[in-house]
């Protein structure tokens, strides 16, 4: 359940960012059909975030210690870039025109669900 409610937050967050950055598109005939491509494209940056993530920070923690960690900001430019090029491969209706696109974007994603995190109830931590 709560693997859900995070997908749908992270549609949300993916929302916000098409609405706010001029160069990632949401294409869809109806509201229904952009939500569903949300959704999906949620599950697409989910996975890149999963699975790619990890190995370009491992490949590249150098470059996070050189630059204080700025370097991150590049890598999740990257994969949000990455996202919308599969969404497009896919023909999800996500499209992302280049890197500084990705970068804003991945910006707006990420204090967006930093956001949603703080407001979110947890649950109890058992002692």
């Amino acid at each position: 359940m709560r693997f859900l409610v995070r997908l749908v937050l992270t549609a949300l967050a993916l929302w916000l960012a098409t609405a706010i950055v001029d160069g990632i598109h949401l294409y869809g005939d109806s509201v229904l059909e952009r939500f569903f491509s949300l959704v999906l494209v949620a599950v697409v940056f989910t996975l890149v975030n999963t699975f790619v993530k990890p190995l370009i920070m491992a490949i590249g923690c150098a470059l996070y210690v050189l630059t204080l960690g700025l370097f991150g900001l590049v890598v999740n430019a990257l994969m949000f870039w990455l996202t919308g090029w599969v969404s497009e491969k896919l023909s999800l209706g996500f499209y992302v025109d280049g890197f500084w696109p990705a970068f804003w974007g991945a910006i707006i994603v990420s204090v967006t669900m930093w956001v949603m995190d703080l407001l979110a109830p947890r649950k109890p931590v058992e002692q």
